[in-house]
């Protein structure tokens, strides 16, 4: 159960506030500090497996990018966001502010790519923050629903496993989504061996 703390807060006083060494992680949603559902076994397996797979990549093609053990996404209203996974431009890092002090992303021009591993508070990932990583011009953002767990209205009836990825074309998203053996198509890593049947695969 997502647990919201009773007092709003600026970003910068939640990034102050934010406890170093906690077991819990926290997000900022319109002021509000929230504490964020611990993530189950397959939840970290599967967002450490994309972390992997995608760092491989980075790694085979000598890509300018890095993908960093913790970081917070500043929204343009008073928002932050801890993503499971995210994708940063080493060449884009120079122009951000708060990154060096704080670990702090402020522009979606430093961002190649999201990933958020879908829970119990689906409803955040796919309406929340599609809206928001859209304003914030982030290119590329993946939502990997693993057991299937979102709303009827983004993933389909019967509800099943899918991988969607949203692409920023024209300054709004489009998505694609990907469910069984289809192989999962990222602008940014093109060459990506990588299907959702090999994601539930994991811990089998």
């Amino acid at each position: 159960m997502i647990q919201a703390i009773p007092k709003l807060v600026t970003f910068d006083e939640f990034i102050a506030w934010y406890p170093e060494h906690s077991e819990c992680r926290y997000e900022l949603h319109d002021g509000a500090i929230v504490t964020m559902p611990k993530p189950t076994g397959q939840h970290s397996r599967v967002a450490g497996f994309l972390a992997l797979k995608l760092g491989m990549e980075i790694e085979r093609l000598q890509l300018p990018y890095f993908i960093p053990k913790e970081c917070v996404l500043k929204m343009p209203n008073e928002s932050g966001y801890e993503p499971d996974v995210i994708v940063l431009d080493e060449n884009a890092i120079a122009n951000e502010p708060r990154w060096e002090r704080e670990s702090v992303i402020t522009k979606g021009s430093s961002v190649r790519l999201v990933i958020e591993v879908v829970s119990t508070n689906w409803s955040d990932d796919y309406a929340l923050k599609v809206e928001e990583y859209e304003a914030l011009s982030i290119p590329e953002y993946w939502i990997a629903d693993y057991r299937g767990l979102g709303g009827k209205r983004y993933i389909g009836t019967p509800k099943k496993p899918t991988f969607s990825v949203y692409q920023l074309i024209d300054g709004e998203y489009r998505v694609r989504q990907f469910r069984g053996s289809d192989r999962i198509e990222s602008p940014a890593f093109p060459e990506l061996d990588l299907t959702l049947d090999r994601i539930l695969r994991l811990g089998r």
